[in-house]
């Protein structure tokens, strides 16, 4: 049935004639939508809410007007104006991922056990960092925990570039033995 026709049938029984318009403009409509969302979710929901809206706009309508209307261009309005609704209310939240793509997608980093047994061997480092003579200790956290080269560790130390590599040299072989010797 043209278009034009079906506002007549609208006009005379909105029941018995609306099925035929969700028929007739439900693909063009869900088409529209999907590119103009990029989510066949999105496009599903506006193209559902649109008929619902159209639906309840016409009963209110009366024969008249709904003869005379351009039934494509109205939905289309209609259609246009949820989907602006929803691209001002995507901005304001954040984009949410569908489930399947979350579940899909493992989180690559450490899971509890293993951010567990890190955290355990930071602090056993950190226990035995502390034994070392102050010296030692700080040439070897300015080095290997601050990422100082040699230069900018003696520079910060005042001490020669000799005395912090000694230094150094000395923090991690004591620093070795006292975990190895740990029970």
């Amino acid at each position: 049935m043209e278009l034009s026709g079906l506002a007549a049938a609208l006009a005379d029984d909105l029941d018995a004639a609306f099925p035929r318009l969700v028929r007739a403009l439900e693909d063009d409509i869900f088409s529209g939508t999907l590119r103009l969302t990029g989510s066949r979710l999105a496009a599903e929901d506006l193209t559902q809410e649109a008929f619902v809206r159209a639906y309840r706009a016409l009963a209110r309508y009366s024969p008249d007007r709904v003869r005379g209307m351009q039934l494509r261009g109205w939905v289309w309005t209609i259609a246009l104006n949820l989907c602006r609704i929803r691209a001002r209310a995507d901005v304001r939240r954040p984009a949410e991922e569908p489930l399947d793509q979350r579940a899909a997608v493992p989180d690559p980093g450490p899971g509890p056990e293993q951010r567990a047994l890190a955290h355990a061997e930071r602090e056993r480092l950190a226990r035995h960092l502390s034994r070392l003579p102050w010296e030692m200790r700080t040439a070897v956290v300015l080095r290997h925990v601050s990422g100082l080269s040699y230069t900018e560790a003696s520079v910060a130390l005042g001490r020669p570039v000799g005395t912090v590599k000694s230094d150094v040299h000395r923090g991690l072989r004591a620093l070795r033995r006292s975990l190895e010797e740990e029970p």
